[in-house]
């Protein structure tokens, strides 16, 4: 068992695969390590944390890309690195992107406890003799200059006459709004018409859903998204696009193409 001692920043989370918001770069990160695909890493909005080593270990760090150093020398994307004990990694302002993800050989172990500056964190044993896939294909950090395009499906509460809702969803552009979280992501522009088939009973809801509540805004539901919602389901991102969602910065362009 090893440990680290974390300055997790304002925005840094230890989550499991299937809660973070990029599950293809937490798996790539688990990959790179040979860790089991349900490993827990670090989400780090936008940079910030800052872990010191108490033991050996080796980390891979995926998702956004922005100025990581280890020890103060930059640290290499999407590669298993070996640290020592004592050794520093700390985590800069992302430049392409939104989240990085910070995997560690053997895996964080969770807590129900917030991350505090100063704790200290356990990590498991490596499974295995070595990294399991040094060579993945490094994936690319979204370039927030440039739209992020996600496919979507008709949606079970649209409306077969709201035609023109479907039409301007998957047509007009839409911009990622500031007030996106890890329940959803909020869409701005011009308001759709509210769905004809709008109910005020609960329906279960699921990751990628796009819900249009009354506002006319349409809302993404991300890994925070809770169990049911009222407003209707009109549409469903694609399952490969969904981090792409994820990885979104406030302000950038987002096409719905259907």
């Amino acid at each position: 068992m090893g440990a680290v001692v974390v300055e997790p920043g304002p925005l840094s989370l230890v989550l499991g695969p299937d809660q973070v918001l990029d599950r293809a770069s937490m798996l790539l990160a688990n990959a790179l390590l040979g860790n089991p695909d349900t490993a827990a890493g670090f989400e780090v909005l936008v940079g910030g944390l800052r872990i010191r080593f108490v033991t050996a270990s080796a980390v891979a760090v995926t998702g956004a890309e922005g100025m990581v150093t280890l020890n103060g020398s930059e640290l290499a994307m999407n590669t298993p690195v070996r640290v020592a004990p004592g050794a520093v990694l700390e985590l800069g302002p992302a430049l392409f992107g939104i989240r990085y993800y910070v995997a560690v050989q053997g895996g964080i172990e969770t807590q129900a406890e917030p991350l505090r500056a100063g704790g200290t964190l356990t990590f498991g044993h490596p499974h295995g003799h070595g990294f399991a896939s040094e060579h993945a294909p490094a994936r690319r950090a979204l370039d927030p200059e440039r739209p992020v395009v996600a496919r979507v499906s008709r949606g079970p509460q649209a409306h077969p006459d709201d035609a023109g809702t479907w039409l301007r969803l998957t047509t007009d552009p839409w911009i990622l709004s500031p007030e996106s979280d890890r329940v959803g992501a909020r869409l701005v522009g011009r308001p759709l018409e509210p769905a004809r088939a709008q109910t005020r009973q609960a329906q279960p809801l699921l990751a990628g859903s796009v819900l249009l509540p009354p506002s006319g805004l349409p809302v993404i539901a991300l890994a925070g998204h809770p169990a049911t919602a009222e407003s209707p389901v009109i549409a469903v991102v694609r399952d490969d696009d969904l981090d792409l969602i994820g990885q979104a910065r406030p302000g950038q362009m987002v096409h719905l193409l259907g």
